[in-house]
């Protein structure tokens, strides 16, 4: 579980491997300190486990889901990423609940400087998507906790203050640029909700029921043979 609070960010060092596997090499220093093999850490909003550590950085295997669902496949020796270690126990949560789960990789479709601060637009990869958003509810960015600015059915809209812009990747964005989005947990679990009752409402139905019985002569009711 994380926050979406970028600690650092830090840089790719090589991106190795093939046949759908690959493996992360990446700088850090903050996320670093502590880290363990078998630890987790959020690369671009994408939890990933450290299999190797080293002076100054760590190691991540990514598999074939992982390079299919999110941008981390496409990542280049220099690349920036951005960095986050887990929310502890106890901890303050200053972002908002995020899973490291990414929903679907998102396409950026303007940047706007609005004085200090950037309008982003961002295209959702589908409609599904916006179903899980709302004006100003939250949002993870490349892993990076934002409000919903403004929102259709296709596309969303955050605005970034300069100090996000600074201490993340965002501030490096451009048009058509690719990044990983991952949608509220809440709204996740209560679109699964409401759509298990309205499944087991249509289950129950009145009509449904009623079709289980016979008509007898005169259009009386009776049960169905092997009902009494």
């Amino acid at each position: 579980m994380f926050t979406g609070i970028v600690e650092e960010t830090g840089r790719v060092r090589a991106v190795e491997g093939g046949d759908g596997v690959l493996r992360l090499d990446v700088d850090a220093a903050r996320t670093r300190e502590d880290a363990v093999v078998g630890a987790s850490v959020a690369v671009d909003g994408a939890c990933l486990t450290v299999v190797a550590l080293r002076p100054g950085g760590f190691a991540f295997d990514l598999g074939p889901e992982t390079v299919t669902r999110t941008t981390l496949g496409r990542l280049q020796p220099g690349d920036r990423v951005n960095l986050e270690r887990p929310l502890r126990l106890g901890g303050g949560l200053d972002g908002h609940l995020v899973l490291g789960h990414v929903d679907g990789v998102a396409t950026v479709e303007a940047v706007t400087r609005v004085e200090s601060t950037t309008r982003v637009r961002i295209a959702l990869p589908g409609r599904e998507l916006a179903a899980l958003l709302i004006p100003q509810g939250s949002v993870a960015v490349s892993g990076v906790s934002l409000t919903v600015a403004a929102l259709d059915d296709d596309a969303f809209e955050v605005m970034v203050i300069p100090h996000t812009l600074a201490v993340t990747t965002l501030g490096e964005v451009r048009p058509g640029q690719a990044v990983n989005v991952e949608t509220d947990v809440i709204g996740k679990y209560v679109r699964r909700s409401l759509s298990l009752t309205r499944a087991s409402t249509a289950r129950t139905a009145p009509g449904r029921r009623a079709s289980r019985r016979g008509t007898g002569r005169g259009g009386a009711s009776r049960p169905i043979e092997g009902m009494r």
